[in-house]
């Protein structure tokens, strides 16, 4: 794994501007997959116009940047495969088979992808240059398996299972389930979902949907610590590029809730006008918006992370969710829309 610079920030060679070469030539573009329509819509971000719009199959859940971030998967669990994109034209290669895919991660030295398919209950290990399946981890008794984070050291993986309102924590070398942590309060429809280690790794956020906030878990992932309330249908994590703040996707409400990253202590909340549906997304190279998809209303916001100020609404296609902004700063892709360090 590269080795981490500064153990108070995991993130601080992902932070504003901070682009490798490597994707220095990369076009800018964000990329919209849509859960109704099966297609992968493109917008230019200094115009926001809808570029280009390209077929994926059943169910398009994320675009996912991969680990040396070269390549876009656009994760397509009911039609069992993944749609590579090349950054550098934004263009659409010949579609992978991959089992489920519902999201996608690397491990933290780059040797695996991990799909994860939601819909069986697995993890499923492939050689991320030939696509070849190297194993697949049960997890029985964590459905609605779906996303994830690494600690600070690479060695483990904690997974979040919305429907069993727990998470499951694996070895990143064996591939085995240590253990599984259930919440204080386990919700098994909307339980669950997005995770972020904090910068310092001194814990994990969990947003839990229906119980309208945060879980804390502890750095070690072992036991919750205590719950930070940010609004109904907590659902998206995403990081300021100086990693000070962290931004929750109150889906349900229409708002945003903005934390310190390191506390979880409340920093602000903006309010999208008129309401909406903010899930997926994250924030543009240089720090100064916040992209997100408006899963239940067929748009894309654009907000200022200078005081959350709505920039632009975009007319999309139908439920809009993993939304990825490229080029994105960092070394390397842990994966799901750009996990960056």
């Amino acid at each position: 794994m590269p080795p981490v610079t500064d153990p108070h920030n995991v993130y601080a060679l992902a932070g504003a501007n901070m682009l490798t070469e490597a994707v220095k030539a990369d076009r800018p573009l964000v990329y919209v997959p849509h859960n109704i329509s099966g297609d992968v819509w493109v917008i230019d971000p200094s115009t926001f116009a809808v570029v280009a719009k390209y077929p994926v199959g059943k169910e398009p859940q994320h675009v996912v940047p991969s680990y040396d971030m070269r390549t876009l998967y656009a994760t397509a669990d009911i039609s069992n495969q993944l749609l590579p994109f090349d950054p550098r034209t934004g263009l659409p290669g010949k579609p992978i088979p991959a089992i489920a895919p519902y999201n996608l991660y690397f491990t933290p030295d780059g040797r695996f992808a991990i799909v994860v398919a939601e819909a069986r209950a697995e993890l499923v290990w492939y050689d991320p240059h030939t696509w070849r399946q190297q194993g697949i981890t049960k997890v029985p008794g964590c459905a609605g398996i779906d996303h994830a984070d690494f600690s600070l050291d690479g060695r483990t993986a904690v997974f979040t299972a919305e429907f069993s309102g727990r998470v499951a924590v694996v070895d990143v070398v064996s591939h085995r389930v240590l253990r599984t942590i259930d919440m204080p309060h386990r919700n098994t429809h909307m339980g669950p979902q997005d995770i972020k280690i904090a910068p310092d790794g001194s814990c994990y956020f969990i947003a839990d949907s229906d119980e309208g906030g945060l879980w804390v878990l502890d750095g070690a992932a072992t036991r919750v610590e205590r719950f930070i309330r940010t609004g109904k249908g907590a659902h998206g994590l995403y990081f300021s590029r100086d990693a000070k703040l962290l931004y929750v996707t109150n889906r349900l409400e229409g708002s945003i809730s903005v934390l310190d990253a390191y506390t979880g202590a409340a920093v602000t909340k903006w309010h999208i006008p008129g309401g909406g549906s903010p899930d997926m997304g994250n924030v543009n190279a240089d720090g100064s918006q916040l992209w997100l998809s408006g899963r239940y209303d067929s748009v894309v916001y654009v907000l200022s992370t200078k005081d959350g100020a709505l920039i632009r609404k975009i007319p999309v296609g139908r439920q809009p969710h993993g939304l990825c902004i490229w080029p994105q700063p960092g070394r390397y892709s842990l994966g799901h829309t750009g996990i960056t360090r």
